[in-house]
């Protein structure tokens, strides 16, 4: 097992914006932060929600939790809108497309709401530099999903023995994460894994259905097949279902990126070989405690890293890994 957790920067430790709190409410200031999730059914994201209410309820601070059932700026979008009407006093969202959503969080910043990017950003992620349309946000709150990225490839190529054919099962292109995941992945393959050789990425939409559909034709293509990367967790099921169906489970390992209990029981069942778990609960909670902070005349860093669990069949039951797991 292998735990790596960044707490970048925030300048306050969690004791210290906890202490906040009652000064803040003594002096009769109340502050409404508003939290947009990539979509509201993942339980991702509402893991993510428990950490931010955990922090409003410690600070003082009223939560709004308002999101589309499906991750998609088509749907966010509006809810986005909505959510500007009602003139919360800063704004934490999880951008479902980092170019698409730029304009409509140009209007936030315009109102006057000041905008903090969680799990996933806009433009490049790099804020506050005083260039580009998308560099306003205050903060971008996430796993450093390159980072995840890389220890799914250190993770599945000391699974394989550094040797062997691997793909990586992704949802689309211009999603922040999953494409910073397959990057770090790739990059960490082809430098420190020779022996390994990366197969094309196989787009799926989000679609479990299709993944596995895909799972079975590269394994089709390739009998030699020896592992893929689910860089989410439609992918990663799917992929894991794909390989099942085509009968080479056991012997084509399966690392999924997320842990919600759907994937632990895959774990348990040898579906899946292991699981790179973020900290969203810590996400949610940074999330509200920078909001805070900024809203009391404090600096934030424009950027704080949050950490990742490794779970595999021999952890999986540890009750200090178990509070990794995502919970609906």
């Amino acid at each position: 097992m292998e735990r790596r957790s960044v707490l970048g920067g925030l300048g306050l430790g969690l004791a210290g914006v906890a202490s906040l709190a009652a000064p803040a409410r003594a002096a009769g200031k109340s502050f409404t932060v508003a939290l947009i999730p990539g979509l509201t059914t993942d339980a991702f994201y509402i893991t993510m929600h428990r950490g931010a209410a955990a922090a409003a309820k410690a600070l003082g601070v009223d939560l709004v939790f308002q999101g589309a059932p499906e991750f998609n700026p088509v749907q966010q979008v509006p809810v986005l809108d909505a959510v500007i009407a009602r003139k919360p006093d800063a704004l934490l969202i999880a951008p479902t497309d980092k170019v698409q959503l730029i304009k409509p969080l140009q209007a936030a910043y315009r109102a006057g709401i000041p905008v903090i990017t969680v799990d996933t950003y806009i433009g490049t992620g790099v804020y506050q530099t005083g260039s580009g349309d998308a560099d306003f946000p205050l903060s971008y709150i996430a796993s450093n999903n390159t980072l995840g990225g890389q220890m799914a490839a250190r993770a599945l190529a000391k699974e394989l023995g550094g040797k062997g054919k691997v793909y990586v099962s992704n949802i689309q292109p211009g999603v922040s994460t999953t494409d910073e995941r397959t990057a770090g992945f790739i990059a960490e393959m082809k430098k420190e894994f020779p022996g390994i050789t990366v197969l094309p990425t196989q787009f799926n939409d989000d679609d479990a259905n299709k993944a596995a559909s895909q799972a079975q034709s590269v394994l089709a293509r390739n009998s030699d097949l020896a592992g893929v990367f689910g860089a989410n967790l439609f992918s990663a099921m799917g992929a894991a279902n794909g390989i099942q169906q085509g009968g080479a489970s056991g012997k084509v390992k399966v690392v999924a990126f997320d842990a919600p209990q759907t994937i632990i029981g895959n774990i348990k069942s040898g579906l899946i070989d292991m699981a790179i778990a973020q900290h969203p609960a810590e996400i949610g909670w940074f999330g509200v405690a920078a909001a805070y902070a900024h809203l009391t005349g404090q600096s934030i860093p424009p950027a704080i890293a949050t950490g990742f669990t490794i779970i595999d069949k021999q952890n999986v039951d540890d009750p200090a890994i178990q509070k990794f797991v995502y919970s609906a």
